[in-house]
């Protein structure tokens, strides 16, 4: 079984091809729609697309460090961000100068909490980026009362969170900027891409400049350059620096028709992890599951499994042997992000021990719950489990009850 599964159909096929025959194809009124559909469905004002979700991080960061944002992000400055977490969440940090500040995260719900982030912070911290981790809401209600305290940006990196609510408002519309993802494994696909979302005008505005180049062709305002600039070709106005982190219009008609099926995707994944838990329940002992965050709707991302400490098995045991049976297994995110050798060439602090993105690394994994993954197959993962245990677990009573006798 694999960790991910296509999304998409002949509903997709038959909209890329139609794209590609009109002629049409870099972006232009079939990406502003996929924006303006997206941002209807979950909740944002704006919402302006990007060729992955590593791009939507790096734009993210570079509004924020950008001049024409009041008050920006400046090299020296430090930027909090959780020690679990993906490589590209924080290499934009590092990118700008400014120095990724990593806390430890709960150990139930996986990610960062108000109380992590309110020991980190320091007179040069200016910028919050959380991570939604596989589909699970951060608390935003305590984090969010932190970032109005002390006046600090705040990024929501919602690549695996796809949809998820807190407190009924969905991930990517708390914060100052939201990022995600639609890259092959994610929730929907536009086979790579990515979406910054925002409720502000001037930041939608400066995050399409920053997208394409730096021009204004992009803008909503594009006119008042125009007029600012009667000499320059209108067509080619650069009024900012800037990047080309563009999708396509064939990208744009997949989301399009990926939109339509997003609800059923999502039900599908929860089921599923339901399913896994369910039938392993009998295993408390051996493994801890990620919890849901109060008052949360995840969308989940996979199904996780941490190995308690009194396994007289490692993680490379068991995966080795889910793996052998044809059911494809991965680490939670990247684990503890610090403890990557990347991170030696650059500046960076430690807030904390890391005590439980350490655990979630060294001992944990994670399984597929996606939309083809049937109850059959769910059994079917719960048996090679259950086999591996029958086979190779030993209890600690166990031992104790032998010793005795």
């Amino acid at each position: 079984m694999r960790l991910h599964e296509p999304t998409f159909s002949h509903e997709e096929v038959f909209a890329a091809t139609q794209q590609m025959l009109s002629t049409y194809v870099t972006m232009g009124k079939q990406v502003r729609t996929f924006e303006e559909q997206y941002a209807e469905k979950f909740g944002h004002k704006y919402a302006v697309t990007n060729n992955s979700g590593s791009s939507a991080n790096l734009l993210a960061v570079s509004l924020l460090s950008n001049p024409k944002t009041e008050n920006h992000l400046k090299p020296g400055d430090e930027v909090i961000v959780p020690a679990l977490s993906w490589s590209t969440t924080v290499w934009p940090i590092i990118q700008h100068g400014l120095v990724p500040v990593f806390v430890d995260c709960d150990p139930k719900t996986f990610n960062m909490t108000a109380k992590h982030i309110e020991e980190a912070i320091t007179p040069k911290t200016r910028a919050i980026k959380l991570v939604h981790v596989y589909g699970n809401p951060c608390d935003m209600e305590e984090i969010m009362a932190v970032a109005k305290k002390h006046n600090l940006f705040v990024i929501e990196d919602s690549c695996e969170s796809m949809g998820a609510k807190f407190k009924n408002q969905y991930v990517g519309s708390f914060g100052d900027i939201g990022t995600l993802s639609f890259f092959f494994s994610h929730h929907i696909t536009t086979l790579e891409g990515g979406i910054c979302t925002t409720n502000s005008f001037e930041m939608a505005e400066n995050l399409r400049i920053l997208r394409a180049h730096g021009w204004s062709r992009e803008a909503d305002e594009k006119q008042k350059y125009i007029d600012m600039y009667p000499d320059i070709d209108p067509r080619f106005i650069f009024v900012n620096l800037g990047y080309n982190l563009r999708i396509t219009e064939v990208q744009a008609v997949i989301g399009q028709q990926q939109l339509v099926k997003f609800d059923s995707i999502v039900s599908k994944r929860r089921e599923n992890v339901d399913t896994y838990k369910k039938l392993l329940s009998e295993y408390e002992d051996i493994f801890d599951f990620q919890h849901a965050t109060r008052e949360s709707e995840p969308t989940w991302f996979g199904c996780n499994f941490i190995l308690k400490e009194n396994v007289n098995f490692g993680l490379k045991d068991i995966t080795s042997f889910i793996q052998s049976n044809k059911i494809e297994t991965r680490p939670i995110i990247a684990g503890n992000m610090a403890k990557h050798p990347a991170l030696t060439m650059f500046q960076h602090k430690l807030v904390g021990d890391m005590t439980n993105a350490n655990r979630i690394m060294a001992r944990g994994f994670s399984l597929g719950c996606h939309q083809a993954v049937t109850e059959a197959g769910c059994e079917y993962v719960a048996n090679v489990i259950k086999t591996f245990i029958k086979n190779n677990y030993v209890s600690a009573h166990k031992n104790t009850a032998e010793t005795v006798a």
